[in-house]
Parts: structure tokens; sequence; C-alpha cells
């Protein structure tokens, strides 16, 4: 097929099928949360988690930020982490439009995340990392500039919990575990589901001695593929 705008005649991709997203199953989160986790989750976090993107094909969840909180200390954290990629809000702005995007990512048999979060004044904040399964955990994020988070995959009730084990540095082969001493704290990310095609998603990130640093959480709907 083919469409044709002022001159020129462009195609449309070959490499989507209408149908492809639905198609492909995917059992790496499965796997980590095992059969009787997978089984207590919601029938809408299943589907998302379930769900491999295909080819050239993107997952889209669209919404609004609804809460973020950030200490000082937090807030010094944020704008000293844009040296490897800005990966934590770096404003406690509310009812400001929220996307995220999912794309496969296939040489490393992963998946690329990015998370785009409106402001009040100026540009949107653009959060880029790539969630790849491996590691000691089975679930490493990596945030940039080498710098990656081994996560483990719990279920707590109907949440599905992704909790920080380690922060590590890696490079050219190497991999080196970053001391709990130096480490920004604990990570806590929830993904809720809230009936009707809309989830929660939350970030707490708390420090053994200074308490919570960040507190974020938006309400995401899911946005149908197109055909």
């Amino acid at each position: 097929m083919q469409v044709k705008t002022g001159a020129a005649i462009l195609p449309f991709p070959t490499r989507r099928r209408p149908n492809s997203l639905e198609a492909l199953g995917d059992l790496r989160f499965r796997a980590l949360v095992g059969e009787s986790g997978w089984a207590a989750l919601p029938e809408a976090t299943r589907r998302r988690f379930g769900k491999r993107v295909a080819d050239c094909g993107t997952v889209l969840y669209a919404g609004e930020v609804v809460e973020c909180e950030m200490s000082r200390a937090g807030w010094l954290l944020a704008y000293f982490a844009r040296l490897i990629g800005a990966p934590l809000p770096l404003s406690r702005d509310v009812e400001v439009p929220a996307v995220v995007s999912v794309t496969e990512d296939a040489v490393c048999g992963g998946q690329f995340w990015t998370r785009m979060y409106g402001r009040h004044r100026g540009f949107p904040q653009v959060i880029h990392s790539s969630k790849r399964f491996a590691g000691p955990t089975g679930l490493e994020e990596y945030i940039g500039c080498g710098f990656g988070i081994a996560l483990r995959v719990e279920v707590a009730g109907e949440e599905l919990h992704f909790v920080s084990d380690h922060y590590f540095f890696a490079l050219a082969g190497l991999r080196l575990k970053i001391s709990r001493w130096l480490a920004p704290g604990n990570l806590l990310i929830r993904h809720v589901d809230c009936g009707h095609g809309w989830f929660a998603f939350t970030l707490e990130l708390r420090h053994r001695l200074l308490g919570e640093l960040i507190r974020q959480a938006a309400m995401f709907h899911d946005i149908e593929a197109p055909r």
C-alpha cells in the first residue's frame, strides 16, 4: 500500500502487520514472577507484560502525573544524575501530560522504554532506559553511561513490583557492583491496575539515612495499536 503526499509517494511500512503485537506472546516477565505470582495479577496487567513488541511496533501508554514529591537531597540527586542521562524526575510538576513508549531491542533481546513528562514551563523531560533480561536477578535496567540497576520482579497482592537489588557500572565487558554505601537508595516501582484500561505507575526512591528522596505517581491508560 502507498500514500501520496505532495509530489512524493510514500510506502506503508512492510514489516508492521496489523495484528503483530497481539500475535506474539512474551513469557519473560511471567518467568520472573513464577506461575503462582503471574496468576495473582489482574488480567490487564498480564496482558501488558505478556505482549512482545514485534519488529518496528511500539506500545504506547498516555496519562498524567498526579503526584511528585522530592526532598532537597532528592532534588540535588536528580540534577546531578543529569550527567548520566537524567533518569529521575527534575521537577515537582503535577497535572502535566505523561507518555510512555515501549519498543523491542532486537539486538539484546530486551526492551527500550521512553518516558516523556510534561512541565508547566519549558520542554518536557524525556527519560530513556533499556531493560535487559539478564544478570543475577533476571532483569537489568540500563539508565545511561554504563550505569544500571539489577531489579527483582515481585508480585504483592495484585500489584507488580520492580525492586532494586543493587546498582552497577558496566563498561567494555566489565561489570562493577556499586557498594550500597554509595548507592542512591532503594528503588521501588509499582504497577497497579485500576480497571477500565487505566493503571497507576509509582516510583519511590528511599535512602537508608536520608529517608524518602523522590516519590512520583502517574496514571496511564492503554492506547490501542493502529489497525
